[in-house]
């Protein structure tokens, strides 16, 4: 059985890169029902250093990948426990049984007609925008709590492996905890959490290839004690690689929010992330213009730093609902940096009121999809 690290450093060649001793670590890692090692098996897959940090993937079976957890947390100990090693992060990948493989030279299934994951929420929401800086994982959280303060049960998910923030912003700190082969969700704000910054150190870099990052977000999809839930939010990476088609073909998406600022250059990659929502066939549920403008705080001064009213014109011109303008705000900043969303700071601001009724208007295009509950429709005073 696969109970506790092995000490792994006692045959390591000392002239070893540390790639080949965290292979060598690997070696002492059994499979508890084969008996035979991880690297024997041809299971360790994508071994990526930078600095002292480690990361790999265990490219297992996929009938057993649910069973092998143990596996992957005593493989992901040996190897930080090598000398030199700063930190390590072993995820899980599937792959097609080994009795297939050889019975059939039939390629994998694609992910459209894997299981679906995430079924046990009514509806889920991507938050999405064609590049970074645009205030995407802000609004994220704070639609979520909105939502959450509108007396929903609501999940929050970080797909942004390379670069999660959810923790930060919602002022949570430590690591998930495991309950058997499963993960507890952190908690913050009304809110059921997971992050990939929940499982490893704030400032370990995620070096890793496509299938790792996509063998992450479906562990934290599938393997999170979630629980029922009325709505999940996802915070997705900016951009639209390995993390959107994942989501795309693994989750029943209720629809797509995307996030942009009025600025032209912006609106050109949101254009792209709408697109290839269509292309997957998630609806965009529609588009919110973030930073539309800049009230000084000292004068009252109104500055359309990144142009005005973009946003509005693209819904217009894509046929897409324009949900709403959130301005940029010094208070917006400051609460998210502190861990304080504001809608659960400053409930009572113009901006929490802003946020609450896109939230609204958000949960209750997921009801024209899904349908309508028995119980009273939820209002925002």
């Amino acid at each position: 059985m696969a109970e506790s690290a092995p000490d792994a450093t006692s045959d390591a060649r000392p002239d070893a890169t540390l790639a080949e001793r965290a292979i060598q670590a690997l070696g002492t890692v059994r499979d508890p029902e084969t008996g035979r090692d991880v690297v024997a098996l041809g299971w360790v897959a994508d071994v990526q250093v930078r600095d002292r940090f480690v990361s790999l993937a265990l490219s297992v079976p996929r009938a057993r990948a649910a069973g092998l957890e143990p596996v992957r947390r005593v493989a992901e100990a040996a190897v930080a426990a090598l000398p030199g090693v700063a930190s390590a992060t072993v995820v899980l990948t599937a792959h097609r049984g080994e009795a297939a493989a050889v019975a059939s030279p039939a390629r994998e299934p694609p992910a459209a007609q894997k299981a679906r994951l995430l079924e046990n929420a009514r509806a889920i929401v991507a938050v999405a925008s064609g590049k970074g800086g645009v205030g995407k994982s802000t609004t994220a959280v704070n639609l979520a709590v909105a939502l959450a303060r509108q007396g929903l049960k609501v999940g929050l998910l970080d797909a942004d492996i390379y670069g999660p923030s959810l923790p930060r912003m919602l002022g949570l700190r430590g690591r998930a905890h495991a309950a058997g082969q499963m993960l507890n969700p952190m908690a913050a704000w009304g809110l059921k959490v997971m992050s990939i910054g929940f499982l490893v150190e704030e400032e370990t870099p995620m070096i890793w290839r496509g299938p790792m990052v996509m063998g992450a977000l479906e562990q934290m999809m599938g393997q999170t004690l979630w629980g029922p839930l009325d709505i999940m939010v996802v915070d997705m990476p900016p951009g639209t690689g390995d993390a959107q088609l994942t989501m795309a073909q693994r989750v029943p998406l209720t629809g797509a929010v995307i996030v942009s600022t009025p600025q032209d250059i912006a609106l050109i990659d949101a254009r792209r992330g709408i697109r290839m929502f269509e292309r997957t066939n998630v609806p965009v549920l529609g588009i919110i213009e973030n930073m539309s403008v800049f009230c000084c705080p000292n004068c009252g001064h109104r500055t359309e730093i990144f142009g005005a009213g973009g946003a509005r014109r693209e819904a217009v011109r894509l046929g897409v609902e324009f949900l709403g303008a959130l301005p940029l705000d010094p208070a917006i900043r400051e609460l998210s940096d502190a861990g304080q969303p504001v809608v659960q700071a400053r409930p009572d601001s113009a901006e929490a009121a802003l946020y609450a009724s896109i939230a609204q208007r958000v949960w209750e295009k997921c009801l024209e999809r899904i349908g309508r509950p028995a119980g009273p429709a939820i209002v925002v005073e």
